[in-house]
């Protein structure tokens, strides 16, 4: 395998980068993985967060681990990480980071934020992590035509509107048992970046709601009742529109 990125004729990316050092090559290639890693690090700032109570410095650092994850594929693609870097998984990577962000400190935040029973607190954490961990071990967890089968282990997400509402304690169970369930019901939830229908309007509504919530985290999750009106409409929107997958012509 090392021969075929030596700069043979065979290899397409070296033979496209004959003027590039090969270990300069290696070297970007490797940053990119790093850069996918570094969502773990902030991952870990968002648990110290957590752990302190500071929600919208928590919700900071996994909006910036979203960035992260948005941006790393495109760079891996440019650089050709996986023909240059056979060793290092990109897609375990992905996942490793992504499970750190979307479901373990959420969980933990959910957990300890009071929003629940005391008694049914832990509980609900460890169902939180437990099945996420078997839907991201679930190797037909998308579509062919990139829907996710299920509740997608947004929990990230889930934290967020739990903290941002603070319904009754009752509220928060049942919502949490809900969406625990529906991890395992094939139900499409949409994915906004690469399903095709309402791509556009699904794009749109993500970039308004970035800065909605933007606006909720600096004034420490209490926005008013236009900007929680704003979010809470478009959650509902990414909670439902996979419902309308077999009725949305291409």
């Amino acid at each position: 395998m090392a021969e075929t990125h030596m700069g043979s004729p065979e290899d397409p990316v070296s033979a496209g980068h004959r003027s590039e050092p090969f270990w300069g090559r290696r070297l970007g290639a490797f940053s990119v993985h790093v850069f996918t890693a570094s969502g773990a690090a902030l991952g870990f700032l968002a648990l110290i967060a957590a752990v302190r109570g500071q929600w919208p410095l928590m919700f900071a650092w996994l909006g910036l681990a979203l960035l992260v994850d948005g941006v790393d594929g495109a760079m891996a693609r440019r650089l050709h990480v996986a023909e240059r870097l056979p060793r290092w998984s990109g897609d375990t990577l992905d996942l490793i980071v992504d499970f750190v962000t979307y479901v373990f400190v959420p969980a933990y935040a959910i957990a300890a934020s009071g929003l629940l029973p005391t008694l049914l607190a832990i509980p609900a954490g460890l169902a939180i992590v437990v099945s996420s961990a078997l839907y991201f071990a679930d190797k037909r967890m998308k579509t062919a035509d990139n829907y996710f089968w299920g509740f997608p282990a947004l929990w990230n997400a889930a934290a967020f509107y739990l903290l941002l509402l603070r319904p009754g304690p009752w509220i928060t169970t049942a919502v949490i048992g809900a969406l625990v369930v529906t991890t395992f019901i094939p139900l499409p939830f949409v994915h906004p970046l690469r399903v095709r229908k309402l791509r556009a309007l699904s794009i749109m509504l993500l970039i308004v709601w970035s800065a909605l919530a933007s606006v909720a985290l600096l004034r420490g999750l209490e926005p008013g009742v236009l900007i929680t009106a704003g979010l809470t409409a478009i959650g509902l929107y990414f909670l439902c529109i996979g419902l309308l997958r077999g009725s949305i012509r291409q």
